[in-house]
């Protein structure tokens, strides 16, 4: 995970290669339609295929013979980014993170392009969509693996359900009025029990996201590691904890629970778990791929995302040489 490799054409490969985006966008919104018809002609005029999947491709009211190459149209999200060297996504972190639903069997590199709020995951903001366009057509981008999650249900010793995660994973509580009565385990052994709303398992890159709105730890997203944050637990031992990203953490409802509890997984797919339902977490044998258009340290996305106040900060004698000499030393 954080490995950073150079996108580049294979020697020996065919320069005149056709090359493939897959564009996908939050075509409910206006501006999410005008950037991702921006994307579309541009890509073309550069002679890249742009693949849409076709509903998009009707609320975008895009004709695909209008375009040289013309616009491949696909009606199979799992399959969508066959052949593609990367996926646009235009929208906010929900948008990207079904990217990752439509790109994880094909591990095709996912650049995002924030129209949302937050946007932890995009690496583009929309009035950046000229630069970004000239970074994909110049293949001026690096790609960047992060740690994703391997989730498992089982009930009376059956596997119901699996899926990934690549924020989190959380147990949560179905009824508002009841607790969920839970006793996690870490590789084979229990750690505690708990009287609580719910756990969040979560990745480095979830970290930011449900983690940390639970009061969990922020992690680096080149420290490979797993987090776990009881929610709103009734007990003295209740405190977020980071565990080693080859660990396996299961969370069991436990029986005699009144109520049931659910699954989550990024805040996207769910199912419901009864009494007995054990959840098994663990680390993802595939991997997330984000473009990286830039190589700012993640401490200063933090400050940009999260609009983090500096001011007085002065850095070390020879960043403020450097910053004196730029011109643009901080107050």
């Amino acid at each position: 995970m954080g490995k950073t490799d150079p996108v580049t054409i294979p020697v020996g490969a065919d320069p005149e290669a056709v090359r493939r985006v897959l564009v996908l966008a939050h075509t409910r919104r206006s501006d999410a339609r005008d950037v991702a018809r921006s994307f579309v002609k541009e890509l073309t005029a550069h002679g890249i295929v742009v693949r849409l999947l076709r509903a998009e491709a009707a609320d975008l009211e895009i004709d695909p013979e209008a375009f040289d190459p013309a616009v491949e149209l696909t009606d199979s999200e799992t399959d969508a980014s066959r052949g593609c060297e990367l996926t646009v996504v235009i929208g906010g972190d929900g948008s990207i993170l079904r990217a990752a639903e439509v790109t994880h069997k094909r591990l095709t590199p996912v650049l995002g392009v924030n129209l949302g709020h937050v946007g932890f995951l995009a690496e583009a903001e929309h009035e950046d969509v000229a630069a970004t366009i000239e970074a994909i057509v110049g293949q001026r981008y690096t790609t960047e693996d992060r740690l994703t999650l391997d989730v498992r249900a089982f009930h009376g010793g059956e596997l119901v359900y699996s899926t990934f995660a690549v924020n989190e994973a959380s147990v949560e509580k179905a009824a508002r009025e009841r607790m969920l009565e839970v006793v996690v385990e870490i590789d084979d052994r229990p750690l505690s029990r708990w009287g609580c709303d719910g756990v969040v398992c979560a990745t480095p890159t979830g970290s930011t996201a449900y983690n940390f709105s639970a009061g969990g730890p922020i992690v680096w997203p080149q420290v490979e590691a797993l987090c776990i944050v009881p929610l709103s637990a009734h007990a003295l031992f209740a405190r977020p904890m980071v565990v080693a990203p080859s660990s396996v953490i299961a969370v069991e409802v436990l029986a005699g629970n009144q109520g049931a509890g659910v699954l989550w997984c990024d805040g996207r797919r769910s199912v419901d778990l009864p009494p007995g339902a054990r959840i098994e977490v663990s680390r993802g044998l595939r991997p997330v791929r984000l473009v990286r258009l830039h190589e700012a340290p993640f401490a200063d996305r933090l400050v940009a995302k999260f609009g983090l106040s500096v001011e007085g900060w002065r850095g070390s004698a020879e960043r403020r040489r450097e910053a004196r000499t730029n011109g643009d030393e901080p107050a």
